[in-house]
């Protein structure tokens, strides 16, 4: 597929609002698609690189060389010359990005530069947010839409579905089900401003204490534990208490879903930045469990004995957990019935949970499926405290004692669109071991820097606390975050996993735009 193709359709979708246009657009795009170029048309679409960081800084990228005349470049050419760029490294390297950059856009058209500017600089805004790819991959190959998702959801790739369908068609999707020691991609939450709103949203369900820990996907097969992050990255080798433990279940096929955390000498919750901490080290992991060891606490499980519960209700999910898993390792949670009465318990949960130091309650509805890697309705979370996970799009230098470091953040929730809207900014809630992390990570992550503004790749997820929402003319959504700080940063995310503009406004139906 020549890249002038894969261009073209970014910019016609990021043209449109209409879903159903773009769904069309993409699945013209992928009716053309060979299954080899696959590897790169989906990340494309989706504005990332296969590569991911390439180290390639604006000056390199601010050499404008003329364009070329026609279109010849393909996409698989334009990912070997970018695996190549990745590799540089070492005395000379950016004379060597410089020419290999060079090359490149010496040999793309203007509409190819742009697009390219605009992959690498992480600012690719075309909106093909998988979903809207999902229809346009099953309008294309004739599959049905749900089993394209489906697929997706137990694949935990839209790449790897796309291959398969493109090269034997619908039939392909029998392939994929859920299968232990293949990671699935989580259920996650919506917010809901109190206890008593998600009950009423919800009628009867589950209350469950919401932990402050890093979420992990557990699948053992006879003696093979493997763990998972909610990116599903394998950290099998940093958790072997968790490992340990898995193997004193008494079934020996399962996937089990849960959170980590490490609780102090009372039995109260660690900082998230020591479960984080903790789960993150990669060195000397033996003495990394020795000061700051983790345990595991499920929720949920997937599959057991080779049965896949998916599809099943919460309360038939939960009845096998509890088979399965002991109460010490079990989240702490009440079912509750609709109506006052129901809603008095729920409130009388979280207090409790508050006080025992974790963050907040989930509610859970009880008739509800596992719809892994959605955000479903069924599912909220209740927390005391705004917040929200954001992309840090750019950061200002400080001045005073913060003078050097990159302070004043600028906060954006995914839009519509598939890119980022401003919201606002912080510097609030900093220590100083944080300015001189985020300095560095944010200048790792830089495109461009106007005075005393730096411009970074939109890759860097920040959990946000704020006190509520006010209009502002001054950013696109028509409002702004009031008092917002930061409480951590969240390397566990993806920016595409960061609030919606739509989730903030429909939480707060006050103040609208």
């Amino acid at each position: 597929m020549l890249l002038a193709r894969l261009a073209q359709v970014s910019r016609e979708v990021a043209d449109t609002s209409a879903r159903s246009r773009k769904t069309a657009l993409l699945a013209d795009l992928f009716r053309e698609t060979e299954p080899d170029d696959v590897p790169v048309v989906i990340p494309y679409l989706a504005g990332r690189l296969p590569q991911g960081r390439l180290g390639v800084g604006w000056k390199v990228l601010g050499n404008r060389v003329p364009p070329a005349a026609g279109p010849t470049l393909t996409v698989r050419e334009v990912d070997v010359l970018l695996t190549g760029l990745g590799k540089v490294s070492g005395p000379g390297s950016q004379a060597e990005r410089a020419r290999i950059v060079g090359e490149l856009m010496g040999a793309a058209t203007e509409e190819e530069q742009r697009f390219l500017l605009g992959l690498i600089t992480g600012e690719v805004r075309q909106g093909a947010l998988d979903a809207v790819a999902v229809e346009g991959l099953a309008q294309a190959t004739g599959a049905v839409a749900a089993d394209v998702r489906r697929a997706v959801m137990l694949a935990g790739s839209l790449q790897t579905v796309a291959e398969a369908l493109l090269a034997d068609g619908p039939g392909a999707l029998e392939r994929f089900r859920l299968t232990v020691g293949r990671p699935v991609q989580p259920m996650l939450a919506q917010s809901a401003v109190s206890v008593a709103e998600a009950v009423g949203r919800l009628g009867g369900c589950a209350v469950e204490e919401k932990l402050d820990g890093i979420r992990v996907q557990v699948h053992r097969d006879g003696d093979t534990v493997r763990i998972h992050t909610r990116t599903l990255d394998d950290i099998t080798d940093r958790l072997p208490e968790v490992v340990a433990a898995a193997r004193e279940l008494p079934e020996e096929r399962f996937i089990l879903d849960g959170e980590v955390i490490s609780l102090d000498a009372d039995g109260r919750p660690r900082s998230f930045q020591e479960t984080a901490g903790r789960v993150g080290s990669r060195t000397d992991v033996a003495k990394a469990a020795r000061e700051v060891p983790v345990s595991p606490v499920f929720f949920d499980v997937l599959s057991v004995g080779g049965r896949d519960l998916l599809d099943l209700p919460l309360t038939e999910r939960h009845a096998e957990l509890a088979r399965l898993v002991p109460e010490p390792m079990r989240v702490r949670r009440t079912v509750v019935e609709p109506g006052p009465e129901g809603v008095t318990e729920a409130e009388d949960f979280l207090a409790d949970t508050l006080a025992r130091g974790h963050e907040g309650v989930m509610v859970k509805g009880l008739d509800a499926a596992y719809s892994a890697g959605r955000r479903g309705a069924s599912w909220l979370k209740v927390k005391p405290v705004h917040t929200l996970d954001l992309v840090i799009l750019a950061a200002e230098w400080g001045h005073g004692r913060r003078t050097g470091k990159l302070s004043n953040l600028h906060l954006g929730a995914r839009g519509p669109d598939g890119g980022f809207v401003m919201l606002g900014k912080t510097f609030k809630g900093m220590t100083d071991t944080m300015l001189a992390w985020q300095t560095e990570r944010l200048r790792e992550l830089a495109v461009s820097e106007d005075g005393h503004v730096v411009t970074v790749r939109p890759e860097l997820v920040v959990e946000i606390a704020y006190d509520g929402l006010q209009r502002s003319t001054r950013y696109p959504a028509g409002v702004t975050l009031r008092f917002a700080r930061v409480l951590r940063y969240r390397e566990d995310k993806r920016p595409e996993e960061a609030d919606t503009v739509e989730t903030l406004l429909a939480a707060h139906p006050e103040v609208g735009p």
